[in-house]
């Protein structure tokens, strides 16, 4: 196979001894990934590098079955393992190693990428690597989905502390009216004075009976001082929160 001038080759002999000759490490970046497996004609081992699109990974895959590998090593190295791992798990076992895994070896001293990937390779050879956990793909999807889920309802409560802000600052005191203020009765009065309704009057009445206070007592803590700028800033938390509810429920 003819490699681009981008590609750089070479071969090694190690007096290590290798208990399982067909594997190879790859040390990952965000433009190149290095790769090391044993060479061609059995003699020593061959690094080489491919880009990170995917045209490259699967090309880094043909490589490999040349080569004849079974198992690829690689670092988990932020998230720039997860499209090679994707690529390569269909034809070979891929062991995803915790960097500090490579640490605790002696003799480890990483001065390039492809020292790095080939001292991975060196690792795996001889049995010295343990994959990290990797759930089956419909568990990943499923992981995925809850932290995004986590991801909006973090943001939808930070839009609700911003609204709760730009009331506090004119004094219409929505969370000592209501116990939760993103409840029905806090979020109906919200929405009330966002519509342009300034009177507190009409807005205590807009209470859930299940409320404990009454409309007096949710009246006089909604007296108002009231300022253009804090509702713009109110109308437009309102509306960020409205999205993102809207997204949740998608």
């Amino acid at each position: 196979m003819r490699l681009d001038r981008r590609q750089r080759s070479r071969r090694r002999r190690h007096s290590n001894p290798d208990t399982s000759a067909q594997v190879a490490g790859i040390d990952l970046g965000s433009e190149r990934h290095w790769v090391c497996a044993p060479g061609l004609g059995g003699g020593g081992r061959e690094v080489v590098d491919f880009g990170a699109t995917t045209p490259e990974l699967v090309r880094m895959a043909e490589w490999l079955k040349d080569r004849k590998i079974e198992s690829v090593a690689m670092e988990s190295t932020g998230v720039y393992w997860i499209a090679p791992h994707e690529v390569l798990e269909k034809d070979f076992e891929v062991l995803l190693v915790d960097t500090r895994q490579l640490a605790r070896v002696p003799g480890w001293n990483k001065k390039t990428d492809p020292d790095d990937c080939e001292w991975i390779q060196r690792l795996h050879s001889c049995g010295l690597l343990n994959g990290s956990f990797r759930p089956q793909e419909q568990v990943c999807m499923l992981r995925t989905l809850v932290r995004n889920k986590a991801n909006l309802l973090a943001e939808s409560a930070d839009w609700v502390r911003r609204m709760q802000k730009s009331l506090d600052q004119m004094n219409v005191r929505v969370h000592r009216a209501v116990s939760d203020p993103n409840g029905v009765t806090g979020m109906a009065m919200v929405c009330a004075i966002a519509a342009g309704e300034r009177d507190a009057g009409k807005l205590a009445p807009l209470r859930d009976r299940r409320c404990r206070k009454s409309q007096e007592e949710i009246a006089e803590q909604l007296s108002e001082h009231w300022r253009e700028d804090h509702l713009f800033s109110l109308r437009q938390s309102l509306q960020m929160y409205d999205a993102i509810a809207e997204r949740m429920t998608a």
